[in-house]
């Protein structure tokens, strides 16, 4: 006579427990082995999370802060001192980086050098992609996993879903009761890609706008002081 494997108290699945620790207690090691991957590739994703929108959001306010102290009227030369020794944002380091082309150019020239605008618009387009670079770092990371979570966590599940199935097919019982556990542990898996891919996809849209707005008023910026050199080489000659 053939036992149920419901009535087997020796079965995984006599009292199976469908909370998120025992889905995962219950999986097969390789199945483990993608959940543990995906959750820690969420908790980076937070953490690159938190740290990219404290920096975004102190980017955008110490821009608008040197913006306004530049426009202000004040001297170029005393706003250089007060900023060159330790650019504070991307903005004072663009503005350091020009400042200090410009005065390697002119000092101790006679006449106006020919190609000084030229080298301070590339000094700027340097620093300009040197300091979106530091300020896009990891994004990349959060691209990863959103694009790959999902599949990571799909092989979980079709590793797992095979697994349950050897056994059904091992026990001969296709009750219910003995084939959800088993599914329930392998969609786990895909839950948990989603759960990693989903903020991490969002959040590397809005990073990425972000760093698009920065690198247009940084650009603006380069834009407007290049006029200034201009106007400062046209009254030299």
């Amino acid at each position: 006579m053939r036992v149920s494997l419901l009535s087997s108290p020796d079965s995984k699945y006599t009292m199976s427990d469908f909370s998120f620790l025992g889905l995962f207690l219950q999986a097969h090691p390789v199945v483990k082995f993608v959940m543990i991957g995906l959750m820690l590739a969420s908790v980076w994703c937070w953490s690159i999370v938190i740290e990219k929108s404290f920096a975004f959001a102190r980017a955008r306010s110490q821009a608008d802060e040197f913006e306004r102290i530049f426009w202000s009227g004040q001297s170029l030369d005393e706003l250089y001192a007060a900023v060159s020794q330790k650019p504070a944002n991307a903005m004072q380091a663009l503005f350091v980086a020009a400042m200090r082309e410009w005065r390697r150019s002119i000092e101790g020239a006679t006449k106006p050098l020919s190609g000084v605008q030229m080298r301070i618009e590339r000094v700027m387009d340097v620093t300009i992609t040197r300091e979106m670079e530091r300020l896009e770092r990891r994004l990349l990371f959060l691209a990863t996993v959103g694009a790959v979570a999902p599949f990571v966590g799909l092989f979980g599940t079709v590793w797992g879903i095979m697994t349950a199935f050897q056994g059904i097919a091992a026990s001969k019982n296709t009750n219910l009761a003995v084939v959800a556990p088993g599914i329930a542990e392998a969609l786990f898996a895909t839950a948990l890609g989603l759960l990693a891919a989903i903020p991490a996809v969002i959040f590397y849209n809005a990073f990425t706008q972000s760093a698009t707005r920065i690198s247009q008023r940084l650009e603006a910026f380069a834009d407007e002081f290049s006029a200034i050199v201009s106007r400062q080489l046209d009254l030299k000659t």
